[in-house]
């Protein structure tokens, strides 16, 4: 699962599971006693987990949302991945080396990989998906990266060169992008071929069954060059609110999902989940943020922007939407990494404030009526976010409830994944959004903020445009030591906090629980996915379709 999940869906839980005196209610699923379970892998089994959407895409290189990735990173291979402590590794490339201070790459692959219909994975399998991103007719939101090459080079049938004008900080992690056969695709109409919903990958997993609104059913990949999996199948079904999800895990219909902080705190504990389940608790590799679209001509305004901000309570959403479980964000990067600036700190609640900086941007209540307006417009905008993820729609409640005391009066909307993704985000049809993003380990934030992105389908759908930025962005990708690079991040982090295109709200733990009959699962710096291939169970316990 090369991508993590987007924040999973919280709000409607409270009315819908009630805790027991015994700490949470009873589940059907049996409790697991560990020196029953044998002390070698046995392969079979079913493993049935949630997705809170239909996937828009599975040709990879096509997708922006996380339902997409996360099934496709089970169905490809790329050149490298991460492993448990975040280290890029080889992955298809048997080998790599970096030399000419960064701007030059070399790539040997492996020799036993196929794909699915027996056909070898060659460079020109690489050169082809290379080739494909950079194309202008296709619709792809990560070209950037690959445009910066210089040249690319066969230099055997398993083997090629990557050139750069100037160093590129992310040319590796570049490289860890899913690889598309040629064979296949050669020729295609991209936005209409088959394999949008017929992938064809060399990953761990082949897509056998997608039943549209349903569920999508993989079965390992027999062939799969790093060994065949142990668990037969991997069910997506395709669940779109978490209230619904908990209640197929309570009833042992799923084998994990994300839970909600109040589902982790008092619902999963005690008789029926002790022994059943195995919960873990870490900081999560995303942020929740409320983005304003700069079309809208009341955000063009920074005063206004900053008056928003003023306006939030972080410390109220860390405590009523994560029940404490996250912490308030100060920017696009994870607390406790070297990128991540603790000089820039989060705005103080501060509605005396806010009023302050609206009343300065023109905006008073000239008519007495509770709301602020301005050349006889009132300032009222609708919040977009998707449905079935409660903590934002949680967090869109309270937002809404605060600018209400200053002011300010907002509706909220939540629009099914699908369509949120397709209709909205990418064509920038919002007045504000409340969505995350997932933080990747390297501080290099182009494809989501440069001003060259801020076209439909790419991920600056918010618009926004800052030449200082742009300038920070370019330079701070050439640089590859990173004590040259802190500064340039340092100053990116202070543009965005001044300038306020996005209000960063808070960073969750993520709160995965699986059943416990699924076995090595090893929580890592990377999560608990990493290893998902090697995960097993016991065959006693296999559960089939």
């Amino acid at each position: 699962m090369r991508l993590l999940k987007l924040l999973a869906p919280l709000l409607c839980l409270v009315l819908l599971a009630g805790c027991s005196d015994g700490g949470g209610p009873a589940t059907p699923v049996p409790p697991i006693d560990p020196a029953a379970v044998p002390a070698a892998p046995e392969s079979g089994g079913t493993l049935v987990q949630p997705t809170i959407g239909e996937p828009s895409n599975l040709i990879s290189v096509l997708a922006s949302d996380s339902s997409s990735h996360e099934i496709a990173g089970l169905i490809y291979v790329g050149l490298l991945k991460y492993d448990k402590d975040i280290n890029l590794v080889p992955y298809a490339a048997e080998s790599y080396e970096v030399l000419d201070g960064g701007k030059l790459l070399k790539f040997k692959l492996r020799e036993d990989i196929y794909w699915t219909d027996g056909v070898q994975l060659t460079a020109d399998d690489v050169e082809f998906t290379y080739r494909l991103t950079i194309d202008p007719e296709t619709p792809t939101a990560y070209a950037g990266n690959f445009k910066l090459v210089k040249e690319f080079r066969k230099t055997g049938k398993f083997s090629f060169e990557v050139t750069y004008d100037q160093p590129f900080a992310k040319a590796l992690v570049s490289w860890a992008t899913d690889i598309l056969p040629k064979h296949a695709l050669e020729g295609e109409d991209l936005l209409n071929t088959k394999y949008s919903r017929q992938p064809l990958g060399a990953g761990p997993y082949i897509l056998k069954e997608w039943d549209a609104g349903s569920q999508l059913v993989l079965e390992a990949n027999p062939n799969y060059f790093e060994g065949r999996p142990y668990i037969d199948r991997v069910i997506y079904r395709m669940i779109p609110d978490m209230g619904t999800q908990f209640l197929e895990l309570k009833a042992g219909n799923l084998d994990m999902m994300g839970l909600d902080p109040l589902q982790y705190l008092y619902q999963t504990t005690g008789p029926g989940w002790d022994g059943s389940f195995h919960k873990f608790e870490y900081l999560s590799f995303g942020y929740t943020f409320l983005g304003f679209n700069f079309k809208h001509p009341f955000f063009k305004d920074v005063r206004v922007r900053k008056a928003i901000d003023f306006a939030i309570d972080r410390r109220e959403l860390v405590k009523g939407v994560l029940y404490g479980l996250g912490k308030a964000a100060n920017g696009p990067y994870k607390p406790g990494t070297w990128q991540y600036d603790e000089d820039v700190k989060p705005r103080a609640y501060d509605p005396a404030k806010a009023r302050e900086l609206l009343a300065e941007a023109g905006w008073t209540d000239s008519d007495g009526d509770g709301w602020l307006d301005k050349d006889g417009k009132r300032f009222a905008f609708s919040i977009i976010t998707n449905q079935g993820n409660s903590q934002r729609i949680k967090t869109g409640v309270i937002l809404q409830q605060r600018l209400k005391e200053i002011g300010i009066q907002v509706s909220l909307r939540t629009v099914e994944w699908a369509a949120f993704i397709k209709e909205f985000v990418d064509k920038g049809r919002f007045d504000a959004i409340i969505l995350g993003w997932n933080i990747l380990q390297d501080p290099d934030i182009y494809n989501v903020w440069h001003s060259s992105m801020a076209v439909d389908g790419g991920l600056n759908f918010i618009r926004y445009v800052n030449p200082e930025l742009d300038e920070l962005l370019e330079r701070g990708r050439h640089m590859v030591v990173q004590e040259e690079r802190k500064p340039v991040y340092d100053r990116v982090q202070e543009i965005l906090h001044e300038d306020v295109p996005y209000c960063f709200l808070y960073v969750p733990m993520s709160l995965p629980i699986v059943q416990a009959r699924i076995q090595n699962i090893k929580a890592a710096p990377a999560g608990i996915s990493y290893n998902f291939e090697k995960w097993w169970i016991p065959r006693r316990l296999q559960h089939q379709p």
